[in-house]
């Protein structure tokens, strides 16, 4: 009994006043089966003829919340159509609108079809909550990490959004991907711990002060060594993007994503074209149909909300998310 009184003290000793257990998965803990079926994930995937077998890095593109892959019809792949870049795709269930942590599913298995079919590492790409979707496959299911040589986010609430708080105060129902982008989740906090970031990864994060919905701008930066955080205005200081637009028109962000994909680690404003600043949309898009486009675009959004099943919690987290 001596005994074990004096181990028990020893190591009381060698803990450091205040610490407390870790909460949540370690970050090299494997991530458990895929829990959707097979044939539903399969078909929640589509990549371009090119992108098998791939010469270049495909772009692997997560929509934004209460979107789908159509976001980027009418911008992202006929301009990547053009230039010849391979791309892959990822249809997220309830419009992205449901539980992340089912939603990261999807994500999980077309980062590891997209790097099986193209033969090389890829680049996520999500514009809101799909940058934040991916983040999350990455932190639970580290076997990706090793497919991803890319993560580019543009406007997305990786510490959630201010904006998320204002409008469903707890007891509040709402979506669950939008309380669970509360700054006070416990998804967010999740999402966050251990590590925000993996060195094998180059991230580059998009930030506009003119984001109505992810709020305060800093929440879209991250925390690591290989990490560019930018914001449009110190770009380009006369951008008034907002949102929706960051992520489906606008030309600074195309060109940090572009300068991402085709650099070795993550974006540098300083590479970006001269003109960048003086372009009114990104490549791909038709300035005749954009008024059009862009106003279906956010008339979606309002729809699938519109839509979505309401719940008063945010989902409990899955027993792979927590410390055992």
């Amino acid at each position: 009994m001596k005994l074990l009184t004096m181990v028990c003290a020893l190591v009381l000793a060698a803990t450091p006043a205040g610490a407390a257990a870790p909460r949540h998965a370690p970050v090299d803990r494997p991530g458990p089966p895929l829990s959707v079926p097979v044939a539903t994930l399969r078909a929640a995937v589509t990549c371009t003829p090119d992108a098998y077998r791939a010469r270049a890095e495909v772009i692997l593109f997560v929509p934004a919340t209460a979107l789908d892959p159509g976001q980027f019809a009418w911008n992202w792949f006929p301009a990547l159509r053009r230039a010849g870049h391979p791309w892959c795709a990822v249809t997220l269930p309830d419009h992205a609108l449901g539980d992340i942590q089912v939603t990261a599913e999807y994500v999980v298995h077309a980062i590891r079809h997209a790097h099986a079919v193209s033969g090389r590492r890829i680049a996520v790409v999500g514009h809101s909550q799909g940058a934040l979707d991916a983040r999350f496959a990455l932190r639970f299911w580290p076997d990706t990490r090793a497919m991803v040589a890319d993560h580019v986010s543009l406007g997305s609430p990786h510490h959630g959004s201010t904006g998320n708080d204002t409008s469903f105060p707890p007891g509040t129902p709402g979506p669950a991907a939008l309380l669970q982008m509360r700054t006070t989740a416990a998804l967010i906090e999740a999402v966050n711990a251990g590590r925000e970031t993996f060195p094998e990864i180059s991230y580059t994060t998009v930030a506009s002060r003119y984001d109505q919905y992810v709020t305060p701008t800093s929440t879209v930066a991250l925390r690591g060594r290989s990490v560019a955080n930018v914001v449009v205005q110190d770009v380009c200081p006369a951008n008034t993007v907002e949102h929706v637009g960051l992520g489906t028109a606008d030309p600074v962000g195309h060109a940090l994503v572009m300068d991402a994909v085709r650099h070795d680690g993550p974006a540098r404003p300083g590479r970006l074209p001269t003109d960048v600043c003086a372009r009114d949309l990104m490549p791909g898009v038709d300035p005749a149909t954009y008024p059009r486009r862009f106003a279906e675009t956010n008339a979606a959004i309002v729809t699938n909300l519109g839509t979505a099943t309401p719940v008063t919690e945010e989902p409990p987290l899955q027993p792979y998310v927590v410390a055992r």
